[in-house]
């Protein structure tokens, strides 16, 4: 068994550098912590996903080298292996290296494999936390995760299986959800009529769900409907990707809110 450091470094190996896996949040550059911006300003490179909107890399140094390498599921993607590739080869050339990811880098952001491949390398990592687009979808619609009376915890999921992995058990999920907790569940929308059927096993159609694309930005689209109209509120409002799947009684609150504070269409 090899030992491990209090930092995580494999022992014996020598530092080579640093990367900082940082969180862009959901899109608004307003939502960027005050770390997760300096260390944008510091970078002398950004390897950048696709979700990161140009307010966020408005931060960045104007020498600085941006490399975009789009990670977006159902669209054409740069391969995991280039992206660990340049970061490793970035860092040992003394550069100030920053990944930033839409979101937060350990939600759903593939950073807990980049971290391990880094450090495994010698190359220190630096974890900074974004807002998650999970919480900024609900928070958008004015109604919180979670709420004394409609739930008393939450579920994040991703919709989206691996090509060599199984997809979530979703009766097993909707169970869960029955007891009183929150689904939120991130890359749903194009395995929605899945999603649907599986929740249905556990949870009346009745129950209150929403859709919110785009969440935090100008462009943001949301729909309020049930989990029984939740896969025909997709296609009819022609909800897409990147979008946040909600399913919970906390979305009773979205009603009793003013439509203009709501802003949320039913469906």
């Amino acid at each position: 068994m090899r030992d491990h450091t209090a930092s995580g470094l494999t022992a014996g190996v020598a530092r080579v550098g640093r990367v900082a896996l940082v969180g862009a949040g959901p899109g608004d550059p307003e939502l960027l912590t005050l770390k997760a911006v300096r260390a944008i300003g510091r970078a002398t490179v950004l390897l950048v996903d696709d979700l990161v909107s140009d307010g966020v890399l408005a931060h960045a140094d104007p020498k600085a080298r941006i490399v975009h390498v789009g990670k977006r599921g159902g669209c054409k993607s740069t391969p995991q292996d280039f992206i660990d590739k340049l970061m490793s080869a970035q860092a040992r050339n003394g550069e100030r290296v920053v990944r930033l990811k839409g979101g937060d880098p350990f939600v759903f952001g593939r950073g807990g494999e980049e971290a391990e491949r880094l450090r495994a390398q010698g190359i220190e990592v630096e974890v900074i936390n974004g807002i998650t687009a999970g919480l900024a979808a609900v928070t958008s619609l004015g109604v919180p995760l979670t709420h004394r009376e409609h739930a008393h915890g939450v579920i994040f999921v991703t919709g989206h299986a691996r090509a060599d992995g199984d997809a979530p058990h979703w009766p097993t999920l909707a169970a869960a959800a029955a007891q009183g907790l929150t689904l939120v569940i991130y890359m749903g929308v194009t395995a929605i009529d899945t999603v649907q059927r599986g929740l249905l096993h556990a949870l009346p159609a009745s129950t209150p769900a929403a859709l919110v694309q785009h969440a935090s930005l100008p462009q943001q689209r949301q729909h309020l409907c049930t989990l029984g109209t939740l896969a025909a509120s997709v296609r009819d409002g022609h909800i897409g990707s990147p979008a946040i799947v909600i399913v919970g009684d906390v979305l009773q609150g979205v009603q009793s809110l003013p439509t203009s504070q709501a802003g949320v269409h039913a469906a």
